[in-house]
This record gives C-alpha cells, structure tokens and sequence, in this order.
C-alpha cells in the first residue's frame, strides 16, 4: 500500500520532470503553473502542496541535480585511492551527468540565471545552490588531486570554478554548433593546458 509520503514524493517528482519539460518549451517566464500541473497530470492544490513558487521548484530542480552530483561522488569516492584516473575527466563527466539532458538543463538553468540577476531573492537562492555543487566538485578536486600526489597551485574551489565556466560557455556553442563544436572539445582541448600550468 502507497504510504502518503511515497504518494507526496510521487507527486513532487512528476511536477519536476513536468516543469522541466515545460520550462524548456516556453521558458521559465512564458510557462505558467497551470502548464506545469496539466503536464504533470496535477491540479492547482497539488502544485502549491509541494512547491511556494516557480522559483522554489526551479530551485528544486538544481537541488536535484547537485544531489545527483552528491550520489556520483560518492560512489566514486572509494576507488580513488586505488585507481586516482584523470582529475579533468572525473569533473567534466560528472558535470555532464549531472543534468541528463544537456539541451533542457541549459536552456532553464540559463533563463533561471538571468531571472536571478534582475531579482535578488532568486539570486541569494540560486548562489545557495550553486556554492553546495561547487563544495562537492571541490571535496572531488581535493580527494583526486591527494591520491594522485597532485599540487594545484591555486585553490581548488576556484580550480572548479573556472572549470564550471568554461564547461557552461562551451555548452552554448555545442547547443548552438553541434558541427563546428562538438560536445566536450573545448573542455578537452583547453582544460589540460590550463592543468598543466597550474600543477605540479
């Protein structure tokens, strides 16, 4: 028998992927509650059950991400001692697996950016969240770089920082220029030149 909180978590879900959708369709602006809930299959009363606002379910959305994040880091944790690998490779692949769909994730993560720097609640959220991914991509940098005897000559939070940087503007050129870009070789190309300069 379905429990009332597996049923709430139920709900919650379908709302996510189905303003995920939405969002990427029409944007975090043109998209309204009632779009989301009929995507869903929900009322109103559900929506507002679950979530205060549009901004607390896009919220929602990068806690979901960054738990994902949270999951992979942590089943890759053990091995590291063992099988350190390549510290460029473990980051940008749990970037890319952290959004499934690169092509939706950008698109609201992008319109949501830009919502945050005309409103200053959503900024002071969406700076939360984004220091709590960066705070795991950076606990990642620390663990790969002391298996692998590794020195970064900078702080590793702003290491992760630049790489987060170049991987977002490199991921509106592949979007917008799949044959001239392709997915990952900016990173790929520019990444390691950038390592190799500030490691010893």
């Amino acid at each position: 028998m379905e429990t009332p909180k597996r049923r709430r978590s139920a709900t919650r879900a379908r709302l996510l992927e189905g303003a995920l959708e939405v969002f990427a369709e029409r944007g975090f602006h043109g998209a309204s509650v009632e779009d989301i809930c009929e995507r869903a299959g929900f009322t109103r009363g559900a929506f507002y059950s679950n979530f205060g606002s549009k901004d607390e379910l896009v919220l929602a959305l990068f806690q979901a991400t960054t738990d994902r994040l949270l999951e992979q880091i942590g089943a890759l944790l053990p091995d590291l001692a063992n099988q350190p690998g390549s510290l460029l490779d473990a980051v940008l692949g749990l970037l890319d697996d952290a959004a499934p769909d690169q092509r939706q994730w950008h698109l609201i993560s992008t319109e949501f950016t830009l919502h945050a720097l005309r409103n200053a609640d959503a900024a002071k959220a969406l700076i939360e969240q984004r220091a709590m991914f960066r705070e795991q991509l950076t606990r990642l940098v620390e663990e790969i770089t002391a298996a692998s005897n590794l020195r970064l000559s900078v702080p590793p939070e702003q290491f992760v920082r630049l790489v987060m940087a170049l991987h977002e503007g490199a991921r509106s050129q592949y979007l917008l220029e799949p044959a001239k870009v392709p997915a990952g070789s900016l990173e790929h190309t520019f990444l390691p030149m950038i390592l190799e300069t500030i490691s010893s």
